[in-house]
């Protein structure tokens, strides 16, 4: 492709790719020089076009001499358009998820349903890219932009025509979920985190909703959570642009909860849509996990499926790694476990979620990550310590902050918890005094393979971990 054909200038420069990383400028490359939090990429224009890059997408401001100025105040989303001209075609339908929790879940739930019903269907996010076939981790829940428009380009050229992919707020921050036609969005819901980085809530949200107010197509639809407290302000947005809306949950008006009951390997669903009712017997633990089911479904028959086909479907999916995954039952047969909840809320859920499951001691193992939101670490503490019997604070990953200063933040608010800051150690702790009835909860890191100490990633699965603890 040359230039001119993205550009529509004269140009008639080979374009052979594209780059925001000066060291991966090639002959005939068109590198994107954006200012972020840790490096500027204007100081690399002058590397980039040694290295052969034909154009440099910057703002009007910068300095570019030896390659062609796209300029643009909000370079980002500029060289997202052109990357997407460059990488297309993408597959036939793309469906978004936005929320604080569940996006996991969702995508893969979605992806598992399109794959049910005969398609063939992929999702990204935070496990990576898994189809019908295989799974291979990106290490973000949101990649860059060059990585994620030609994941998606992969994804077509092996056949697959149905992608759902998970929308950080990150993600939708820096344009890196742009470019290619997205029908359908859902919202799952919002509470505190990556305040680190946005500094506010109103920022953080006015993040997520850029999935609905610009990244959506036109005519597109809107899947929302309606229990969740920011859900009116949601859909508000989703009909100033023109959405179609599908409320789902208790206040639903599309697929209405109108009942959840535990089992013992799951929970059966009354669901009311289109004028009867409808049981699901889904076999996910938890309310959350009904919530993640119900969004799934709703983004599939807003990107066209059969709504019985759908319903009917829920009834065989599987868990997603890490998201109230039981590693193991204890040689005395307690259930352990293992949740990726690392938020307030989301630790509030996943103990909330086995609260029905247990007749005796609720046993929660948690920590919180460094260089990471401060002000979430006692809430978190007074969350387990209202919600669990029994609570032991560990170390999450700690990365360059001090691991006994980030416990004492918890332990603030969480009087009564034991302290135990090697993670092994303490869910080793946690599965030797679980008695018949009681279940234990590992949270915080879920599907994640390493702890981040320091500079270094040391292995860690908190689910063969805990395997091996209850051998």
């Amino acid at each position: 492709m040359r230039l001119g054909g993205l550009t529509g200038a004269d140009e008639q420069a080979e374009v052979t790719g594209f780059a925001i990383d000066n060291r991966k400028v090639t002959t005939g490359t068109v590198f994107g020089a954006f200012q972020g939090a840790r490096f500027n990429g204007e100081d690399f224009i002058d590397d980039a076009i040694k290295a052969g890059a034909v154009a440099i997408v910057a703002r009007p401001e910068a300095q570019v001499v030896g390659a062609v100025h796209l300029a643009a105040e909000e370079p980002r989303a500029l060289f997202a358009q052109l990357a997407a001209r460059f990488y297309a075609p993408f597959p036939q339908v793309a469906v978004a998820v936005t929320g604080t929790n569940g996006k996991t879940s969702t995508v893969e739930l979605t992806r598992q349903l399109w794959q049910m019903a005969g398609l063939n269907a992929a999702s990204i996010g935070t496990l990576g890219i898994t189809t019908a076939n295989s799974q291979v981790t990106t290490g973000l829940t949101t990649p860059d932009i060059v990585t994620f428009l030609a994941n998606m380009a992969g994804l077509a050229s092996n056949g697959v025509t149905h992608a759902a992919f998970e929308a950080s707020s990150h993600g939708l921050a820096q344009y890196r979920t742009e470019g290619l036609p997205v029908i359908a969005g859902a919202f799952s819901n919002l509470s505190r985190d990556h305040l680190d980085y946005h500094l506010t809530m109103e920022a953080y949200f006015a993040a997520k909703m850029r999935l609905f107010s610009e990244v959506l197509q036109p005519g597109g639809a809107a899947v929302i959570w309606a229990d969740d407290a920011y859900a009116e302000q949601v859909e508000a947005i989703a009909r100033a642009r023109g959405l179609k809306i599908f409320t789902v949950g208790e206040k639903g008006a599309f697929l209405k909860l109108v009942r959840r009951t535990p089992t013992p390997l799951g929970q059966t669903l009354l669901i009311a849509v289109e004028g009867r009712e409808v049981t699901v017997d889904l076999p996910l633990i938890g309310g959350y996990q009904a919530a993640n089911a119900l969004l799934s479904a709703g983004l599939v028959i807003a990107a066209g499926g059969d709504i019985a086909r759908t319903l009917a479907d829920l009834e065989q999916v599987q868990g997603v790694r890490g998201r109230l995954e039981r590693a193991v039952m204890t040689k005395v047969g307690a259930p352990v476990y293992v949740d990726y909840a690392h938020t307030p809320d989301g630790l509030a859920a996943a103990i909330e979620a086995l609260r029905p499951h247990t007749k005796g001691r609720l046993i929660t193992v948690f920590g919180a990550g460094g260089d990471r939101d401060t002000g979430k670490r006692p809430q978190m503490g007074a969350i387990a310590a209202r919600l669990s019997e029994v609570v032991i604070v560990t170390d999450d990953n700690p990365r360059s902050e001090d691991p006994a200063l980030i416990r004492r933040s918890i332990l603030t608010a969480a009087p009564g918890a034991q302290e135990i800051g090697d993670r092994r150690s303490a869910i080793a702790v946690a599965i030797a005094m679980a008695h018949t009835d009681d279940v234990v909860l590992i949270a915080g890191k879920g599907h994640e393979q390493g702890q981040i100490v320091g500079n270094q990633i040391l292995p860690f699965d908190d689910v063969q971990v805990a395997q091996e603890c209850a051998a």
